[in-house]
């Protein structure tokens, strides 16, 4: 017994080299000596990769499998970090960076023809000889006619890199032959600033749309413009625009700001607090200022909104903002795809936080906040808006502000729905009220290029009779005459017809001056500035 009992450790010792032998021929054999180097959460996916890749039943393309992983990876994090391949990458940095490559053509394809809409003045196509009015039916000898045509495919043949060179054949209205160019890409702008003119006499009106690498510059010269034309007030127009850059905001809030004034603050869990605060060198840090947002004003517009907001530099009229305040950072992977990574929040000068909520996992929640509001009630009275009574700040001034979701104006004008009728938005749904027009300007541009300026082509056009001519139209095209609604709408018809008209045949500034005409928002904001009620007041005690 004594004698067997000595050979017990030897056993044990004999047993524990089999099993490991034993186990490391298993992972040799069945892992693809792979699995050894699952052990901590980051190599994980690649290891899963090689797993895939060596082991999987089918062929899998495992470059295609990344792509589709990567959005889901960042989808985990937050609403905005989020992943761009990088056959986007260039258009999407292309709506910032003020220009892009390509020919100065915009055109609609309607009825399976490409329609020239507008031509870029001086630009390359101009140059070349194509007009509004033309049908492109080839792009380098390839026929772009008939079903099935796709816009983002034609837009992909025509933009290119500057100085390259793209053959396009058009039809010339009245012609039946084909006129064939090749016309070398310029430099096509990109304003983000496209709207600067003077309401009345004393007050003027810009439009921000976005805020790219160009729109500091062209605030700078439009202020100039208007300062000329003898200023004594701005609306700042922010209404759907979705941001942009952070640092063109920061410079365009300290032109209207004095000395020292705090403008946002950014901080995150590897990024310390970062004050912004302005130079004492703005141009313009006195003038009555009103702020037009709606919801879908974000980002960007926010830091504005918030920084004039904040320091009562000015008075923000409409409807509560989008509520997006996080960081993104740009960081872009060697093949040129790149991913928007958020690293930190942002803060207005009173310390509010402007993300409203999100949860991961529940994107389509996030993803419908705007369409729940609609559905509230929230786009039509200031009352169905609920604050969070917990994120209480103070302006400069001790006016109360609210964080925890967008920013909410100090004068709330209810969206107009007046003369909304079904058959309205059917029309507009369909794309028919544009289409009518873009056939009523091709039968009639000729006659319509007579009237150069707004006053004289909308003296004309009240005379046309335009919306009983589009209901004709329409309900020989599929939508039944309503007379009722037709009533109804008549001026939204009619103010839609006129304004598409003015779209096809001028310059988008006096499309803004027409349509401002009948504009809410607009008029409220000059209503203010006639009042002197631009700059907000100290608050009484039995506000505060």
């Amino acid at each position: 017994m004594k004698s067997s009992s000595r050979f017990i450790p030897l056993f044990l010792a004999l047993s524990l080299v089999i099993g490991i032998g034993i186990g490391t021929f298993y992972a040799n054999h069945f892992s693809g000596n792979k699995l050894g180097i699952i052990n901590t959460s980051s190599n994980k996916l690649n290891a899963l990769l090689r797993i895939i890749e060596d082991r999987y039943v089918d062929t899998v393309q495992i470059n295609e499998l990344v792509e589709d992983a990567m959005p889901q990876i960042l989808k985990e994090l937050d609403p905005h970090s989020s992943y761009i391949p990088a056959s986007q990458l260039d258009a999407i940095n292309s709506e910032l960076q003020g220009s892009f490559g390509g020919v100065g053509i915009m055109f609609n394809v309607i009825n399976d023809t490409v329609r020239v809409n507008k031509i870029t003045i001086n630009g390359p196509s101009y140059q070349s000889g194509i007009v509004a009015g033309d049908r492109i039916v080839e792009i380098n000898d390839t026929i772009y006619a008939g079903k099935g045509i796709d816009s983002n495919s034609i837009i992909k043949k025509l933009k290119g890199e500057i100085g390259t060179k793209v053959k396009i054949g058009v039809i010339h209205k009245g012609e039946k032959a084909i006129s064939r160019y090749i016309i070398t890409r310029g430099s096509v702008p990109v304003k983000s600033i496209d709207v600067a003119y003077m309401v009345d006499k004393d007050f003027g009106y810009l439009r921000i749309n976005k805020f790219g690498e160009t729109t500091y510059p062209e605030l700078l010269i439009a202020l100039a413009k208007l300062n000329q034309a003898n200023c004594k007030g701005l609306i700042v127009d922010l209404r759907s625009n979705t941001g942009g850059y952070m640092e063109p905001a920061i410079q365009m809030v300290n032109e209207f700001l004095p000395k020292n004034r705090l403008i946002v603050y950014t901080q995150g869990k590897k990024v310390p607090r970062e004050n912004f605060s302005s130079n004492g060198t703005g141009s313009n840090p006195n003038i009555p200022l009103v702020i037009l947002v709606d919801e879908n004003s974000a980002s960007s517009s926010e830091i504005f909104t918030g920084a004039i907001q904040d320091n009562d530099r000015g008075t923000i009229v409409g409807r509560r903002t989008f509520g997006k305040g996080l960081v993104q950072q740009p960081i872009e992977f060697s093949d040129g795809s790149a991913i928007r990574l958020t690293i930190a929040r942002y803060y207005t000068p009173s310390g509010r936080s402007i993300q409203k909520p999100y949860q991961k996992g529940k994107e389509g929640d996030y993803e419908m906040d705007i369409l729940n509001r609609f559905q509230h009630g929230e786009f039509f009275s200031a009352d169905s808006i609920k604050q969070d009574t917990a994120e209480v700040y103070h302006t400069r001034l001790g006016r109360v502000v609210y964080g925890g979701g967008g920013i909410m104006p100090d004068v709330f004008v209810p969206k107009d729905t007046i003369g909304y009728t079904s058959y309205y938005g059917q029309s507009l749904q369909s794309g028919m009220l544009y289409q009518f027009i873009l056939d009523y300007v091709d039968r009639n541009r000729d006659r319509l290029k007579s009237y150069d300026s707004l006053e004289a082509l909308e003296k004309y056009l009240i005379r046309q009779g335009l919306v009983q001519q589009f209901v004709t139209w329409a309900d020989k095209n599929g939508l039944k005459r309503r007379n009722n609604l037709v009533n109804k709408s008549y001026k939204l018809l009619d103010r839609a017809l006129m304004r598409y008209v003015i779209d096809c045949m001028l310059d988008v500034e006096e499309v803004a001056r027409y349509a401002n005409k009948y504009d809410n928002e607009v008029l409220k904001a000059l209503d203010i500035l006639k009042q002197g009620k631009a700059f907000p007041q100290a608050p009484t005690a039995t506000e505060k």
